[in-house]
């Protein structure tokens, strides 16, 4: 088994999403640290860019901010390599959108991503018709392409989507972007359920989940928990704060 497929058969993951180098180089590695030494199970590394077109205030205004500050793809790689270096055995997302992996180019990015020990990328605005161009090196190298999928996306579109994947499957909480909320949609466990019905994969719940009780909420009908605004936020306090937010939303999917 691959180390993504062992955590999920491990344990209902907690995934925390950090915009790589916000809110700043430094105390972004030192809160990806103290995320890890307080519960968290898989790291998405957010390649910073200029036009975060599906993420909310919180993460759309952090992304533009590391990006226009010079903070690229390359620097998001080195830091996935002292990650790895540090914690052998905690998950890796390269969670991108195309632009930044398109000038890197695809089977280069893939074969570095490899060499590093990432495992796996999520493409955020990759439609379905074009992912072969991008899934071809990323299995060709052994990593795995994450698919994503909404409240609004019909059953036999899922089918499609999470056919051939491998990992696991994001599931947008609810329609828009990216933020925090308060609590679920009331046809969350519903939703989530007929997701789980059309794939084998593992289901990660994100979007919203952004204290214990909403992660407590999702972790009921989801095989994994994924926190980004609430994390981008609480780190924008501190390395401690950020810490500790991580530790109560562990705690709450145990």
């Amino acid at each position: 088994m691959d180390r993504i497929s062992d955590i999920f058969a491990s344990k209902k993951p907690l995934v925390v999403f950090t915009t790589a180098g916000y809110p700043d180089p430094a105390r972004n590695e030192e809160g990806i640290v103290a995320a890890i030494e307080n519960g968290a199970d898989i790291i998405e590394l957010g390649v910073p860019f200029s036009d975060p077109m599906a993420d909310g205030p919180v993460i759309a205004a952090a992304s533009q901010q590391t990006a226009e500050r010079g903070y690229s793809i390359n620097d998001v790689l080195a830091l996935a390599g002292r990650i790895r270096a540090k914690y052998p055995r905690v998950g890796i997302i390269l969670f991108s959108y195309m632009n930044p992996m398109l000038h890197y180019g695809y089977e280069a990015l893939c074969a570095e991503l490899a060499r590093i020990g990432v495992d796996g990328i999520l493409p955020v605005d990759l439609p379905l018709e074009e992912r072969a161009e991008l899934l071809e090196p990323c299995r060709k190298h052994g990593l795995h392409m994450i698919p994503l999928v909404s409240p609004l996306t019909p059953p036999e579109r899922i089918r499609e989507i999470v056919d051939g994947m491998t990992g696991f499957v994001y599931y947008i909480n609810v329609a828009g972007v990216t933020g925090a909320r308060r609590g679920l949609p009331s046809d969350y466990p519903r939703l989530m359920n007929q997701v789980k019905s059309l794939t084998s994969l593992p289901v990660a719940s994100g979007f919203g989940i952004a204290d214990a009780e909403t992660a407590a909420e999702a972790a009921k009908y989801a095989d994994g928990v994924i926190s980004g605004s609430g994390f981008v936020k609480a780190l924008a306090s501190g390395v401690k704060e950020a810490g500790d937010f991580v530790r109560t939303l562990a705690a709450a999917i145990a």
